[in-house]
């Protein structure tokens, strides 16, 4: 009689004979200490091999495989092994007599062991399994759930019914492990019910578990990533667990997490900073291949200049002994860090180039994107490359035409194969709203390069064009759910989306307006802030939706849920309540805040006119500032640069609006700095208005140009009136300065201090000509920005003439005489009366 019996500390079960017999193969196996001891054990007992045997001996095949290092592991001697065969064909016959457990540990093992899925034993083993699924114990059921995964059968009838088995018995899983791979294994077929239900027995069973079972919060973010749902309450939970696991992670694990995280836009200062101390210890240790190449690619964008050079020049002495994959994975660590190391661009490129023919579509894209952001120059490559995507084009998956024409449109060849175009035609149908953007975008580029295109004649780029604008307004106007339409609009931007697209997006919006919940703000508010398009209906549902439903938004929401009120300058009705109501619900959180969003928070409130003492007196702690350094050093340059401008902004506002907080200003250096590197181009209109002042204030000595006020903000022009309203010159002739390569170069003269004297009664006057930037996108309404430079510039005592775009540029300012009556109207319009001398 057979009983199953736990070895090698796994939980494999294998068979013995009772008490009064001994099974000596049985024992063999047992005494293994690898493959080649298997198989051998197999090629001299193959007349006597049970179920249990072959059971025993291809689970021990895939355990001795596990415990190896990635680099060690000899799957393919195993599976072309003459032996393995046979354990195969003895697997497939005695398969009616395998137990539940058995069938499905066997499925999953030679899976791992590489069987193809279309193998006669696979494809019987997941036969039985089916005709077994009902009884099985659930976490058998998650392990058979992992075997159709490895086969791509996410979407599968099978899957599906586990899908239901799981809505049924989910409050009967007790199991976190069992749990989170059923999750992953069924995420793309979960309900918008079974969902929030899912998220709601992780967190249950998460409150107890052991900080050294990190897979399981990683494969619940997992999850999450795959779903698409950034459960903010879950995320946090999962990454205080996986925060005290960072010890433990390999930098395979830490990767992986971090792109997980990125996927979700989930960022966190204290698992970055542990991450990044962990990956540095790891260093020394990741010398091989394959550890570096996972080390690279963690480390690599968080690392300091030094360690970024010493990971670099090891990637250079590796570069030789890398394969197709890992010369990949550095190429896009490379262009993710914006490396200009060119011997080892040089070598990773050429490696690539190498196995061009192994990679899947996907990874040739990868591919030829990191290389062209890489500045990598070689015409023999990029036609090779063009060659094969040409040929993946055939591709009838719409996601993959769109990827492979996205990198097509990025190689330098200005015509393409009318087969392409015909292939882009054919699966516009079946486009989302991301990929008709993205093929718009490439169709656009090519169109430019068209001979046609320079003759007003229309071409096959031309009607693709129009049928992509159809395919889009078509898909718009049939959304009838929200939830699905904001996920479409999540990620799009760009020309052809904001001119053919982003009237038809608000109009949808604000057709469904009324399906604006609590759960949905966040993702509404950004959507109006990113394309800075001012809808005011939209915006009051989102104030009355946040006022009504504040304790169910979740405190970090709140800074996405503000934001479009701030940048656009818009007050709802309930403008008062809004803020307050936000601002009450996130202040208990401050301290959880990540350092960089904290001040970003600081900064939109800061726009809006809103200076909480709470978070304001958290924000200037030197300890706080402290930390905010620290992680600024393990962000993207871009993110750093941003986030540091921020924080400057918000200390001038304070140190202007709020002098009772007495917060210093200590940015002095960093406005100099900046100043001196950011140095902007003079326009054509400012040139002209320049011009124009010199002739209305009576001489171009009368105006300055390009002038740095107290506190480092930049004027286009100054002029100074005395008590009378007449212009007042200065001490020089005011030239505009405009280095060779078209910089204006900024002038610091009297203006640059506050206690610069002044006759008494006079009056500075900024004027400031505002583009297009200075507006919402589809009205005259001045952004929150412009309105607090404003502000600021009349606290430090200057009257401020703004000269709209719109107004300079009209048919009523056609000549030069209508545009000095103009400046003559805008600076004095709104001056006190002059002061008059009294004889």
């Amino acid at each position: 009689m057979w009983t199953c019996c736990d070895i090698r500390c796994c939980s494999r079960r294998f068979f013995f004979w009772t008490s009064a017999t001994r099974d000596k193969v049985l024992e063999q196996l047992q005494g293994c200490s690898g493959e080649d001891q298997v198989l051998d054990v197999v090629s001299r007992n193959k007349a006597k091999l049970s179920v249990g045997h072959v059971s025993c001996a291809v689970g021990l095949l895939w355990q001795f495989q596990k415990e190896k290092p990635q680099m060690l592991r000899t799957i393919d001697f195993i599976r072309t092994h003459p032996e393995f065969l046979t354990l195969r064909v003895l697997a497939e016959n005695k398969i009616s007599l395998m137990d539940d457990v058995m069938v499905v540990d066997m499925l999953y093992s030679v899976l791992r062991l590489n069987v193809e899925p279309h193998d006669s034993l696979v494809q019987q083993l997941v036969t039985e399994a089916w005709n077994r699924m009902d009884r099985f114990q659930m976490s058998t059921l998650s392990k058979f759930s992992i075997c159709l995964s490895d086969q791509y059968l996410q979407h599968s009838t099978l899957m599906g019914q586990i899908t239901e088995r799981l809505s049924q018995e989910l409050v009967s899983i007790e199991d976190v492990r069992v749990l989170t791979t059923l999750m992953i294994s069924v995420s793309s077929l979960v309900s918008a019910r079974l969902r929030d239900a899912l998220v709601e027995k992780a967190e249950a069973l998460l409150d107890s578990l052991d900080t050294s079972q990190y897979n399981s919060p990683r494969r619940v973010v997992q999850f999450l990533r795959n779903i698409k749902h950034g459960h903010r309450p879950l995320l946090e939970k999962c990454n205080q667990i996986l925060l005290l696991s960072v010890p433990q992670l390999s930098a395979e694990n830490i990767s992986i997490i971090m792109g997980l995280y990125q996927s979700l836009q989930f960022n966190n200062c204290d698992f970055r900073l542990a991450a990044r101390q962990r990956l540095t210890e790891l260093a020394d240790s990741s010398t091989d291949p394959v550890s570096f190449t996972k080390l690279f690619a963690a480390l690599g964008p968080m690392a300091g200049r030094e360690t970024r050079e010493g990971l670099e020049s090891t990637a250079l002495l590796l570069a030789d002994e890398l394969n197709g994959q890992q010369a990949l994975a550095v190429a896009e660590t490379l262009e993710e860090i914006q490396c200009r190391n060119l011997p080892l661009i040089n070598r990773i490129a050429s490696i690539v180039y190498r196995n061009l023919d192994t990679y899947r579509p996907v990874e040739v894209a990868r591919a030829t994107q990191a290389l062209i952001q890489l500045r990598y120059q070689s015409p023999e490559l990029y036609a090779r490359l063009r060659n094969i995507l040409l040929y993946l084009q055939t591709s009838v998956f719409p996601y993959e035409v769109t990827m492979l024409t996205r990198v097509l449109s990025m190689l330098p060849s200005h015509r393409l194969d009318e087969a392409v175009l015909s292939r882009i035609d054919a699966v516009l149908p079946q486009c989302p709203l991301n990929d008709l953007n993205t093929l718009a975008q490439a169709v656009a580029k090519w169109l430019r390069h068209d001979p046609s295109y320079h003759h007003n004649t229309p071409s096959h780029y031309v009607r693709l064009l129009q049928k992509l604008s159809q395919c889009g307004h078509e898909r718009l106007r049939k959304t009838d759910r929200l939830e699905l339409l904001l996920e479409e609009l999540k990620y799009l931007s760009g020309e052809w989306f904001e001119e053919v697209l982003l009237e038809e997006s608000v109009l949808s919006c604000q057709r469904l307006e009324g399906q604006i919940t609590w759960t949905s703000v966040p993702e509404m508010a950004l959507f109006l802030t990113r394309t800075n398009y001012l809808s005011t209906s939209i915006l009051d549902q989102i104030a009355a939706v946040t006022v009504d439903n504040i304790d169910k938004i979740h405190y970090s929401a709140t800074y996405a849920t503000m934001l479009p009120f701030a940048v656009m300058n818009y007050d709802p009705p309930l403008v008062e309540d809004f803020f307050d109501v936000c601002i009450q619900r996130f202040t208990p959180f401050i301290n959880s805040f990540d350092p960089h969003l904290l001040v970003l928070l600081g900064y939109a409130l800061a726009v809006a006119n809103c200076f909480p003492e709470e978070i304001i007196r958290e924000i200037f702690k030197v300890d706080f500032l402290a930390k905010l350094d620290s992680q600024l050093e393990t962000l993207p340059d871009a993110l750093n640069i941003r986030i540091r401008l921020r924080l400057m902004e918000l200390n001038r506002a304070v140190c202007l609006e709020c002098p009772e907080f007495q917060v210093p200003w200590f940015h002095e250096r960093y406005c100099r700095q900046h100043h001196r590197w950011g140095n902007g181009t003079i326009t054509p209109i400012q040139q002209q208005i320049h011009k124009m002042l010199g002739e209305v204030l009576g001489g171009i000595n009368c105006a300055k140009v390009a002038v740095l006020t107290p506190y480092f903000y930049g004027l286009d022009f100054e002029c100074i009136l005395d008590h009378q309203h007449k212009p007042i010159p200065y001490s020089e002739p005011r030239q505009l300065l405009i280095s060779e390569d078209g910089k204006v170069q900024w002038s610091s003269g009297s203006s640059e201090r506050e206690n610069a004297d002044l006759p008494p009664g006079a009056q500075r006057v900024a004027l400031e000509f505002l583009d297009s930037k200075s507006f919402c996108k589809n009205s005259h309404h001045f952004k929150g920005e412009v309105m607090m430079k404003k502000r600021h510039l009349e606290i430090l005592g200057y009257h401020v003439v703004q000269i709209p775009h719109f107004e300079w540029n009209s048919m009523e300012l056609a000549t030069p005489d209508a545009w000095k009556q103009y400046l003559r109207k805008k600076i004095f319009k709104d001056l006190p009366q002059p002061i008059l001398n009294r004889s």
